[in-house]
């Protein structure tokens, strides 16, 4: 209890220095940020265990609960980005073959590393030692794939496809709850077949679902933008690789871009993503004090190696991809985004081959 509340007190001075010294934006979403750590960390809210344990288990408790997630998020996010199109912008990104590339390798990848960007974040603050190894991993991939992304983009892409700005917001909702109750009917079907399933419906990842939901909101309606994790990290290799001279962004496809020259020149506390990924470590590091985080074996050194190369390829496909299943399937999917649903048909596609090579190296 009482390295809980030095952490509480440590985590309020750093909210109170973002709220005088950057701006009450950046403090508000440090704020979310340790609730979506919290909440990850406290209800084992797991993206790739849900998918795994559907795919191994046939138990669909997981990802139903990531689509009540979805669908929640949906509910709220379609109409407010439909109300406020000046204020609010949507997890759009362009129809690519960098995409479905990118997606797949991601679905499989995650499975091997035993975490997506939230899941990697996250278990890297309770203090599991794979997962904090692979962070700097991921974020190297992570830039690395953005410096590489006009090329990839170059092999062909489409611009992004927004269900709200094509439809309309009744529309869009109406499309991407059909999408989801479609994924939840094929899920249950999945399920039924498994005799070892108790229940479809796990109470605490529905609870984890809602809260995660009702925070993914409140950074949309701070931030002005959904809810990332990617970017962050590729932005934080990006500045080490600048100050180390290693890498001079001028005429980078990416980071040439005004916008995000514009983040490697400014402070990271004022970049969105970043200072709430910092926040989900936080969160994680606040849960991990109120109890011991689950126990790991030990690793040999080829499932060490398989791990960061994994890591690595998580980086670099969420790059291609536009996002994890944060970034893509939670953001893309809950504003309107085509490219969120494209995702997730190619990552889970990944994701049967990726539980296959975790199973052959005996994670």
């Amino acid at each position: 209890m009482s390295h809980r509340i030095w952490l509480t007190g440590a985590f309020s001075l750093f909210a109170l220095f973002l709220l005088w010294f950057v701006s009450i934006r950046q403090s508000l979403l440090f704020l979310v940020g340790i609730g979506l750590g919290a909440v990850l960390a406290g209800a084992r809210f797991g993206f790739t265990t849900g998918w795994r344990n559907l795919i191994n288990q046939r138990d669909a408790s997981g990802v139903l609960a990531q689509l009540v997630l979805l669908a929640i998020a949906a509910a709220v996010s379609i109409p407010l980005l439909a109300a406020f199109p000046g204020e609010l912008s949507a997890a759009l990104g362009p129809l690519s073959i960098s995409l479905l590339i990118g997606a797949f390798v991601f679905g499989a990848a995650m499975q091997i590393a035993d975490g997506c960007g939230s899941g990697t974040l996250y278990k890297a603050g309770l203090g599991i030692p794979l997962n904090m190894a692979i962070l700097p991993m991921f974020a190297l991939g992570s830039f690395l794939g953005s410096a590489h992304l006009g090329w990839w983009l170059e092999l062909g892409a489409y611009q992004p496809v927004s269900l709200v700005s094509t439809y309309g917001a009744s529309a869009a909702l109406l499309l991407t709850f059909l999408g989801l109750a479609l994924l939840a009917v094929m899920s249950w079907l999945w399920s039924k077949t498994a005799p070892s399933v108790k229940s479809v419906w796990n109470k605490t990842a529905l609870i984890g679902a809602v809260l995660l939901a009702i925070l993914a909101i409140l950074n949309l309606i701070i931030a002005g933008q959904p809810w990332g994790v990617v970017y962050g990290f590729g932005l934080w290799a990006a500045k080490i690789a600048q100050a180390a001279h290693l890498f001079d962004p001028t005429g980078n496809a990416f980071w040439g871009q005004p916008v995000n020259a514009q983040a490697l020149q400014q402070s990271v506390f004022l970049d969105i993503t970043s200072i709430t990924n910092i926040g989900i470590l936080a969160g994680a590091l606040w849960i991990s004090a109120r109890k011991n985080t689950d126990a790991t074996k030990a690793l040999t050194t080829t499932q060490w190696v398989v791990g960061l190369v994994a890591g690595f390829l998580l980086g670099y496909s969420s790059r291609l991809a536009f996002g994890c299943n944060v970034g893509a399937m939670v953001s893309g999917i809950s504003t309107g985004s085509v490219h969120g649903w494209i995702w997730v048909v190619m990552a889970f596609m990944g994701s049967l081959i990726g539980v296959r090579i975790r199973r052959y190296y005996g994670y």
